[in-house]
């Protein structure tokens, strides 16, 4: 397992997660003068990104995830991404952060499959984070957070060998091959079947120095070709046009990891429904773990270097619903296993009670005071689709 995968993973499950986001601050409908309703929802879609963004690079944190160490278990990782979804007014209630990161998660798994070859996953990085500036272009100082990460992503992995791009690869897999959910945009474009799995294709360009596959040739002992064999692949391959820019500004060549909704669609999830995947996700929920505590103690350490805007003044944080009716959140809260949910979790610590209050602390800072609701009602929120937490 490589010790090099968590900035990795993290960068670009928060990509995906801003590209959601984005799209549905976008897709608001509010009631009223349609030049009024542009200018509060554009103002609030900056406020919002603005602040996630800002959170999400801060150079402390940065600095701690780009340490060498192991992933963190997918329980671990998700409460990160629930304190960063609120990092800014927006508020999301406990299904609609669910199914946030089950996109996420099923986006950034199906680039990972389709990298031509181990080193693109950090092309798709920087694929992430072209996008995340377009979206602070007109704040410097948090444009200038997100360079020094590019930066940072050049100096680390950089000069890692091919041997070492696939041993993140398969680590980034190992994390997600139990993760079978369904998504309709992957399943419109089949690209995804009914039980969760992804089709891969077998066409498109071959990684880059590499031939199109169909010729076989055969060498003697002084290293001279002294045969040629050739067969049929079964497949539609062409050679790459260039290699991608693995510099600060450059063209990235591949496509993997830019933003999929900036054509407007509806993006559902569904869990497959089998009792295999159900499983294993409940084990993990509910297994004790004997390495919990010093995972969490690492976190409270990285948590330590984020600096939470909390929202001043007596201004309301606003609902983010991610799904379409009423109806189809109360579905999803009855069809998700109880013991998938997730809610605190009380840790005995007693052998190490200055860790133990460091991290009552730093949690405590993360808490998020309920707000009240909004006296309007469930068509009248920031989206059409949203309804009261």
């Amino acid at each position: 397992m490589s010790m090099r995968t968590l900035p990795l993973l993290f960068l670009n499950l928060g990509g995906e997660m801003l590209y959601i986001l984005d799209q549905r601050l976008r897709a608001e409908n509010i009631p009223g003068d349609k030049a009024r309703k542009d200018e509060w929802r554009e103002m609030d879609r900056k406020r919002v990104m603005n602040d996630i963004i800002s959170t999400m690079f801060n150079r402390k944190f940065m600095e701690g995830l780009f340490k060498p160490q192991e992933l963190y278990s997918k329980k671990t990782l998700r409460t990160v991404y629930d304190r960063l979804a609120h990092a800014s007014i927006m508020r999301l209630n406990q299904a609609s952060m669910d199914k946030l990161y089950d996109l996420m998660t099923m986006a950034f798994k199906y680039q990972v499959l389709l990298c031509p070859c181990p080193k693109d996953v950090l092309l798709v990085t920087f694929n992430h984070l072209d996008a995340i500036k377009g979206f602070i272009r007109d704040s410097p100082n948090i444009l200038h957070q997100v360079d020094e990460t590019f930066r940072l992503l050049i100096e680390v992995y950089g000069g890692l060998s091919a041997g070492e791009f696939q041993q993140i690869r398969q680590t980034l897999l190992i994390f997600f091959q139990d993760l079978h959910i369904r998504v309709s945009i992957f399943l419109k474009d089949k690209v995804q079947n009914s039980n969760g799995r992804f089709v891969l294709p077998v066409c498109g360009p071959v990684p880059w120095g590499t031939e199109v596959p169909g010729l076989i040739r055969v060498f003697n002992n002084k290293g001279e070709e002294v045969k040629k064999i050739e067969f049929k692949h079964g497949g539609h391959y062409v050679t790459a046009p260039k290699e991608g820019s693995f510099e600060l500004y450059g063209d990235r060549v591949l496509k993997l990891g830019t933003n999929m909704y900036s054509v407007n669609r509806p993006v559902e999830t569904h869990m497959s429904g089998t009792s295999k995947n159900l499983a294993s996700w409940t084990q993990e929920s509910i297994a004790p773990n004997p390495l919990a505590k010093e995972e969490l103690n690492f976190l409270a350490r990285l948590m330590g270097g984020m600096e939470i805007k909390k929202p001043s003044g007596p201004e309301p944080g606003f609902p983010l619903n991610l799904f379409t009716t009423d109806e189809e959140e109360e579905q999803a809260a009855l069809t998700r296993p109880e013991e998938l949910s997730y809610e605190v979790i009380n840790i005995q610590a007693t052998q190490d009670q200055q860790r133990n209050e460091e991290l009552a602390r730093i949690m405590g800072e993360f808490e998020i005071t309920e707000q009240p609701r909004l006296s309007s009602s469930k068509g009248d929120n920031l989206l059409a689709m949203m309804d009261e937490l």
